[in-house]
């Protein structure tokens, strides 16, 4: 785990575990020869991918961002993706001496099984809220596309994810506070309604920046957008604005699927964007 101390608020990554996704995925359009550098692929041309969550204890609150997979997933499932967890989300929660009931709030960005599918647990077979005092926070178009998906979403948007948690949603309508720390931005392009979280102390801002960019790569190439984006057109002028906010504010990313560097600050040389790693500063 690593945490950085952002003017009163503590940021603490907690991952869920890491799975291994195919690389055309990941990159779209990209050449193999050219994300092959960033990326090594295993021998079903697969990448290590991380499920990076944060929490963020800022406002007197335990706010949670993204679930990882969690623990539904069947044996045979499981096995599809190479999933590891050591316990997962709820043991690096323990690790820092909480528990699921202490959280407060849960913001998914969005609703896609890598994101939410930690959201329920199993007992005694059914799927029940993992956070139990929580509010979900999502906002009102994903959770309506994710209730009723398509052809192309209904193996990432699954029931057991949302059905039990439907009593403790709160359903936003577009860029909202949560506490006078922590702000839902809409992020479009991955999904019609994805969102990324802004963190704001004491002058100081993060952006916890969700699937517009799963690697940082994605996030120093404008190009590079996933395969799995629905309107990718959109995530390229997303990144645009983000980028350029980065660049001028200083911002803090946060990274939900690189397993090496979860989280920097972006740098522009002679025209060229970098990412540079962040470290702990506890």
């Amino acid at each position: 785990m690593h945490t950085i101390t952002l003017g009163q608020a503590r940021l603490t990554l907690l991952r869920d575990g890491t799975f291994w996704m195919d690389g055309g995925g990941l990159f779209g359009l990209v050449p193999r020869t050219l994300w092959v550098r960033q990326a090594p692929p295993d021998d079903l041309n697969r990448v290590e991918m991380a499920l990076n969550c944060l929490l963020i204890e800022a406002d007197g609150q335990c706010i949670l961002v993204e679930t990882g997979m969690g623990a539904k997933l069947s044996e045979r499932e499981a096995g599809f993706f190479s999933l590891k967890r050591d316990g997962g989300l709820t043991a690096r929660l323990a690790e820092l001496g909480r528990s699921p009931a202490d959280v407060d709030l849960v913001i998914n960005t969005h609703l896609h099984n890598d994101h939410a599918g930690g959201n329920t647990t199993l007992v005694d077979g059914q799927a029940v809220p993992t956070f139990p005092r929580a509010t979900y926070c999502v906002q009102r178009r994903e959770w309506a596309d994710a209730l009723f998906p398509d052809e192309r979403t209904r193996a990432t948007y699954l029931s057991d994810n949302l059905q039990p948690i439907a009593g403790q949603v709160r359903l936003l309508a577009g860029d909202e506070r949560l506490t006078p720390s922590v702000r839902c931005v809409v992020t479009r392009g991955h999904t019609l309604a994805h969102q990324s979280v802004l963190i704001e102390s004491d002058g100081q801002r993060a952006l916890f920046v969700g699937d517009l960019g799963p690697f940082a790569v994605h996030m120093e190439r404008l190009a590079w957008i996933t395969a799995f984006d629905t309107e990718p057109l959109e995530t390229l002028e997303t990144k645009r604005a983000i980028v350029r906010l980065a660049l001028e504010d200083d911002l803090l990313l946060i990274l939900d699927h690189d397993p090496r560097v979860p989280w920097g600050r972006l740098r522009e040389r002679d025209g060229k964007l970098t990412f540079e790693s962040a470290t702990s500063n506890q």
